[in-house]
């Protein structure tokens, strides 16, 4: 029995459970070790739940590490395995569909990018579309929605226009008016000029005149 572990070379095996690592490094990201190899592979930017999946498949079928081992249990070597699949899925069996970069103009062909790669080409998209002057290039320049989505309650940008919409009016009807011209009189208050005694503005005429000669009869 000693003679055969013995003769089993290294690193073949992995490491066993207990052994495993509790943090692994992967495709830049920090991953629980404990987690299965399909479902830490959901932990990388840029893997979904249909892509690990896929990943794992094939990894499993042209590496022959199974998707539901221990991804800390793996060895350095099966950890590069894991590592060229991340990197060229396609060329493992994962459907040309299921990448994220279809037909590349850089790399002329379609591949998946993910980690910091991934929110690399995606700022240079956005760019690139600026510079172009696109129809998406032009509304991320000014910070709309590119999608098709309503503008109207949930794309405002700016101050929201129907607070500021009175005093604008009331502005505008100022600057409008002539130097110097009286404003219309308020309700309840004399004509700017007017004899003592005179109706108020906006006072009906019935209740005026009365008022009037009870002050005349007290002078």
């Amino acid at each position: 029995m000693a003679e055969e572990q013995q003769a089993k070379p290294k690193g073949q095996e992995g490491r066993k459970a207990s052994e495993a690592i509790s943090i692994v490094r992967l495709a830049g990201r920090d991953i629980d070790g404990r987690l299965p190899v399909f479902r830490a592979l959901r932990q990388i930017k840029g893997i979904g739940q249909g892509m690990a999946n896929a990943m794992a498949e094939a990894t499993e079928r042209s590496q022959g590490i199974s998707r539901v081992k221990q991804i800390g249990a793996l060895s350095e070597e099966e950890m590069a395995k894991l590592e060229s699949v991340i990197r060229s899925p396609e060329k493992f069996g994962v459907p040309q569909f299921m990448l994220n970069r279809q037909k590349d103009a850089e790399a002329n062909a379609s591949i998946h990018v993910v980690g910091t790669d991934l929110v690399i080409k995606t700022r240079q998209d956005m760019d690139n579309s600026i510079k172009q002057q696109t129809w998406i290039g032009f509304r991320r320049q000014y910070g709309q929605k590119v999608r098709g989505q309503r503008t109207r309650a949930t794309g405002r940008t700016g101050e929201t226009v129907g607070v500021a919409k009175k005093k604008v009016e009331e502005a505008e009807k100022a600057a409008r008016a002539p130097k110097g011209a009286a404003g219309p009189a308020k309700p309840g208050t004399a004509p700017a000029g007017a004899a003592p005694g005179a109706p108020a503005a906006g006072a009906p005429a019935a209740e005026a005149a009365p008022k009037a000669a009870a002050k005349q009869e007290q002078k």
